[in-house]
């Protein structure tokens, strides 16, 4: 199949600045629409959703967030792609419950039930794990919110330790009993309700995805056939991200070449060749050039989905990804100018933000990003995100 047209790295940062929401000017009227422009939004940390949110959307608030979470539910917590936590909308929950959760969900299961076998919790670690699961659905069955402790001290069939990492530096002694939580939520049958917590800090309360998402006893959707669910992934990250290459795709979504190349086909993707020799996908509908005037600031947080997007990130990343990421992989936060990544930004005692370049920038983006600085430093008033995915960057 021969490229439809060429698309620059110019014009893929200018699709950035249209589509996700991080130019001043193109933000968006609400977390729902800000949440639905980058399909998802990452939740490993949940300061990050809150944080990705301000950057996309003016005088947002805690409450605005809170609210569109944990009251309208229209976003909802969900483990899918690559065993990461994300706020999906919730309309594409089925789409993922068939695919991306699934496919964890069944790489996850027989290796919990042979970690309860090498620690000695039982002989049979699949029934062990089948009791368990039955257990926690049972007492969430009415509807309540239980945070991880309680649920473990209500049921005794949660009882059993995992020691991991034996003889690191890192090694541990952890109850099995969130492994649990995490098949459940992972295979769609309890959520992650409401934050027990500050914002900024992950303390779910449990809750059965039934009384969750139909409180008033109606079904929830089942999950979809898993070809379509990886279409509609597919077709909604082009959406946001195209043009990608099909190794962006496939790592974004933790799937396999072959899931990748048939939700291409079923989408009727078309090709374009992009900078540097490499070839993209984008949506049939999406052919026409786009462009930005001007050039824009934004800082975002860590796991920010527009760095996480990509797989190959130079076009808008540069030579920086040994300070701005850390050894695993994961993003740190990021300074923005023009498209491009320029530095990151941390916090003083005080809780003031400040930029950390990696880049010589203009007067102007100094400028610029001085005013971002402020707004973010305005909207978290004294408060002090901590990470435990600091880059390079920001420890120096």
């Amino acid at each position: 199949m021969a490229p439809v047209r060429h698309v620059t790295d110019e014009e893929r940062r200018a699709r950035i600045a249209r589509r996700h929401g991080i130019a001043p000017g193109e933000r968006y009227a609400d977390p729902v629409a800000a949440t639905e422009a980058m399909t998802v939004l990452h939740a490993t940390e949940p300061a990050s959703v809150y944080l990705s949110l301000l950057a996309r959307v003016d005088g947002l608030t805690v409450e605005d967030v809170d609210r569109a979470m944990y009251d309208d539910r229209t976003l909802v917590k969900q483990l899918a792609m690559r065993r990461t936590v994300f706020v999906f909308p919730r309309d594409l929950l089925p789409a993922a419950w068939g695919s991306a959760s699934a496919r964890v969900a069944a790489q996850l299961r027989p290796r919990l039930a042979k970690e309860v076998e090498q620690h000695g919790i039982a002989d049979d670690g699949a029934a062990w794990v089948d009791r368990a699961c039955a257990a926690v659905l049972a007492l969430l069955a009415d509807g309540s919110e239980r945070g991880a402790k309680e649920i473990r001290e209500a049921l005794p069939e949660l009882d059993g330790r995992l020691q991991l990492a034996t003889g690191k530096k890192y090694a541990a002694n952890v109850s099995v009993a969130p492994r649990i939580l995490t098949q459940l939520g992972v295979e769609g049958l309890i959520a992650r309700g409401r934050n027990g917590g500050h914002w900024r800090i992950s303390r779910p309360q449990w809750t059965s995805m039934q009384a969750w998402l139909a409180p008033d006893g109606q079904g929830v959707e089942e999950p979809w056939k898993a070809d379509e669910g990886w279409a509609e992934l597919v077709r909604r990250w082009l959406r946001t991200f195209g043009p990608g290459t099909a190794a962006d795709i496939q790592w974004w979504l933790g799937g396999t070449a072959g899931i990748v190349k048939q939700a291409l086909a079923t989408l009727g993707a078309e090709q374009v060749s992009l900078d540097g020799g490499g070839t993209g996908w984008v949506l049939p509908d999406d052919l026409d050039e786009v462009t930005y005037e001007g050039p824009w600031a934004a800082l975002v947080p860590v796991l920010d989905p527009t760095v996480m997007g990509w797989k190959e990130r130079a076009f808008y990343l540069g030579p920086h990804a040994p300070h701005l990421f850390d050894s695993n992989g994961n993003a740190g936060t990021t300074a923005w100018w023009a498209g491009r990544i320029v530095g990151c930004w941390v916090q003083d005692d005080a809780g003031v933000v400040a930029v950390r370049y990696v880049d010589r920038v203009p007067k102007a983006a100094e400028k610029a990003l001085r005013v971002e600085a402020e707004r973010l430093t305005a909207w978290l008033d004294g408060v002090r995100v901590s990470t435990v995915y600091p880059s390079a960057a920001m420890r120096a």
